[in-house]
């Protein structure tokens, strides 16, 4: 007759792995190297232990903040990643790690040279959200659509003709104004002449 299938026999239990594993050794992980001096390493040995290991992480984040920002979806975007990534290893500097948190235009050496190198302002487009922009645009759409109704039409006209004719009356005003001061100059004048004593030699010699 057939016997009965025993599952332990394909799995061993937990003493048999305790015999193993002290019959068998583990290996131990090997001791990481020291780390050389930064003033008499190579290069390779400085961007091995003193620059990869802190600015490859910032590259990870970096790579986050712009899929955040939609910069793979969108030609423009506000998002600076020099900006961000200057942000990000000056507070992630080992010799900070104590220290709070800096923004970007905050950090000293950024606030020095932006001093001397003002940048321009960013455009409207890119400091709206896209709830704000939308909201403009709708705004902006309904208005348009309200503006070419044939009565607002005939409304706006008629502002038009009266604020020319207030121009025109306003123009007209503005030049008899002016035609009475210089009539008022001129006849000061004359009087002036008049009435200024005549000179004895002159006459003598005429």
């Amino acid at each position: 007759m057939l016997q009965p299938l025993c599952i332990e026999q394909f799995y061993p239990s937990p003493a048999a792995d305790a015999v193993v594993q002290q019959l068998l050794p583990i290996p131990e992980a090997p001791p990481l190297p020291e780390a050389p001096d930064p003033k008499t390493c190579s290069s390779q040995e400085y961007l091995e232990y003193y620059i990869f290991p802190v600015l490859l992480p910032g590259m990870t984040e970096l790579l986050h903040q712009a899929k955040k920002e939609k910069c793979f979806e969108r030609e423009r975007t506000k998002f600076i990643a020099c900006d961000f990534l200057t942000e990000w290893l000056y507070n992630h500097n080992p010799r900070r790690k104590d220290e709070s948190f800096t923004e970007f235009f905050s950090i000293p050496f950024v606030h020095d040279w932006l001093k001397d190198h003002p940048r321009q302002p960013l455009p409207l487009s890119f400091l709206l959200s896209e709830e704000e922009a939308s909201i403009i645009i709708q705004a902006f759409w309904r208005g348009y659509r309200v503006r070419c109704d044939r009565e607002v039409q005939e409304l706006r006209q008629w502002q038009k003709q009266l604020r020319d004719e207030k121009t025109i009356f306003q123009r007209v005003e503005e030049f008899w104004a002016k035609q009475e001061a210089k009539a008022v100059n001129k006849s000061c004048m004359l009087g002036s002449y008049r009435s200024a004593p005549m000179d004895v030699n002159c006459c003598h010699h005429c």
